[in-house]
């Protein structure tokens, strides 16, 4: 239980902005349930999405707008954190073939250009998705918060065992190889599940949601092999990545869903 509780504490205190006491120990079992657990451990964060999204329909705002919103709420309880690093990895990918000096400039944290489009071009995908479904269906505010928290699975494809770190310090360090493959199957086993009963609230196929969840577990698997191609190994801001891209993607995916 006391590596349980460390665990939950880990993932709440470094997947949301929300106020927790801090882990007493931080190895890497803990980090790898800390991981597992992400989707639920923002589930209160989801939960303003959600909420943000409603109101933005309610109000009749623009699907645009509605959808930046709840974005927006979302990056706001989670200090930007994931979003810096889908800034810093896109810079490093751009910046030079040779590893040390991508490695230096993901370190460095400053927005370049190819960091800068990267972020409007994702967070308008996000954005425009997010306003669609909260449009679509009655349920679809619901549905955006949900899609939210699940899109923290994204973390667990690049910090599964066999994926090396980049380098020895830093977040990609201490989390780098820590969930077994074994429990990175239940997490999207899990999440497939979840899209087929989202899907399953509309006339919609759940072969739809289904492979829009298996997409974006394809999609954050090729990203994570070019990030170790291109760095040596995983670091922490290309995790942070890896949840942007799979939020743009799964919400690409269902607001696509058709009946």
């Amino acid at each position: 239980m006391s590596r349980l509780g460390d665990a939950v504490r880990l993932s709440v205190g470094t997947f949301s902005a929300l106020r927790v006491p801090p882990p007493r120990r931080v190895d890497r079992p803990t980090a790898g349930i800390a991981v597992v657990l992400a989707p639920l451990a923002v589930v209160p964060v989801g939960l303003l999405v959600a909420i943000v999204a409603w109101a933005g329909r309610e109000l009749g705002l623009p699907a645009l707008v509605t959808g930046a919103l709840a974005i927006g709420a979302g990056a706001w309880a989670t200090r930007g954190f994931h979003l810096d690093g889908l800034a810093d990895t896109a810079d490093a990918l751009a910046s030079s073939y040779d590893r040390e000096r991508a490695l230096t400039v993901a370190r460095t944290g400053d927005v370049g250009p190819a960091g800068a489009a990267t972020l409007v071009l994702v967070l308008l995908a996000q954005a425009a998705s997010a306003g669609t479904i909260a449009g679509r269906w009655s349920w679809g505010p619901a549905a955006v918060g949900v899609l939210w928290c699940l899109a923290r699975a994204g973390a667990s494809v690049g910090l599964r065992r066999g994926v090396p770190a980049a380098r020895r310090d830093g977040m990609g360090a201490t989390f780098a190889g820590s969930v077994p493959v074994a429990a990175l199957a239940v997490v999207w086993l899990a999440a497939l599940a979840v899209g087929a009963g989202v899907t399953a609230l509309t006339d919609a196929s759940i072969l739809q949601g289904v492979v829009a969840v298996a997409a974006t577990l394809l999609v954050v698997l090729l990203l994570v092999r070019h990030v170790v191609h291109r760095l040596g190994g995983i670091v922490g801001d290309a995790i942070g990545a890896s949840v942007e891209v799979a939020l743009a993607a799964l919400l690409v995916g269902f607001a696509a869903v058709t009946p």
